[in-house]
């Protein structure tokens, strides 16, 4: 049997992949942050549940010894975004706790499992952003951080091009899940809903646990570099249909 590791799988598109890797056949392990919550949804789907929060390396390194020797396909999909704030009032401790869960965390459970990755002829997927395009009002900690996390993932490529791993990466734009936006505004859901305003049908995060899995199960010959995808209604970053 395949294994596979989703960080951030307690919600939203981790939960979605998870759920999508688990109907594929795959031993899933649940990785997040809450381990009430994941332990329930692990069960629901056949998968094991471990609590990880990928900026603390002792439970990273726990992590590793749970996927163990060899590992067909990482998920890297823990992160998010805090703040809407221009950067004359950035909340600068915000940014950081962006940097380390959406870089550092992500490169600090990368490092750890690519022994296993190689040993498996693995494959490793990136969530990132369509923030890591191009700066916005109000983005530049989160658009710095997923911009930090997408150069890792051009490094990586040119590093171990000669490797059995592909190293791929999936850019969503708008996606309504539970928490995104909610996070984001401190749980003011008022706000996190106004995101989302007359726009008819943005992502589900079934949509981009569709890609993701589509991604990590092409022949073992295939790389899919970076796949952007957007709801219709989004045709850019700044430009979005709200009728």
């Amino acid at each position: 049997m395949k294994t596979a590791v989703v960080t951030g799988a307690s919600s939203g598109i981790g939960a979605a992949t998870a759920r999508l890797l688990a109907e594929e056949g795959y031993r899933v392990i649940c990785a997040a942050r809450r381990l009430d919550r994941i332990t329930a949804f692990a069960e629901e789907i056949g998968g094991e549940a471990l609590e990880c929060d990928i900026t603390d390396q002792r439970q990273v390194d726990l992590l590793a010894e749970a996927a163990g020797g060899s590992l067909d396909v990482l998920v890297n999909n823990a992160g998010g975004a805090i703040g809407l704030e221009p950067v004359a009032e950035a909340d600068l401790d915000a940014w950081q706790r962006m940097l380390q869960t959406n870089l550092i965390g992500t490169a600090r459970v990368t490092k750890a499992l690519l022994p296993a990755l190689l040993a498996a002829e693995g494959v490793i997927v990136f969530v990132t952003s369509v923030a890591a395009d191009g700066g916005y009002e109000g983005g530049a900690g989160y658009c710095a951080a997923k911009a930090g996390e997408r150069s890792m993932v051009e490094s990586m490529r040119l590093e171990l091009y000669d490797k059995p791993v592909r190293i791929t990466e999936i850019s969503p734009g708008m996606v309504h899940t539970e928490e995104f936006s909610l996070t984001r505004f401190g749980g003011d859901q008022e706000k996190a809903d106004k995101v989302y305003d007359g726009v008819a049908e943005p992502l589900t995060a079934t949509d981009v646990a569709e890609a993701i899995v589509w991604m990590a199960t092409r022949p073992g010959h295939v790389n899919i570099d970076r796949m952007t995808i957007r709801p219709r209604a989004q045709a850019a970053q700044h430009k979005v249909f709200r009728g």
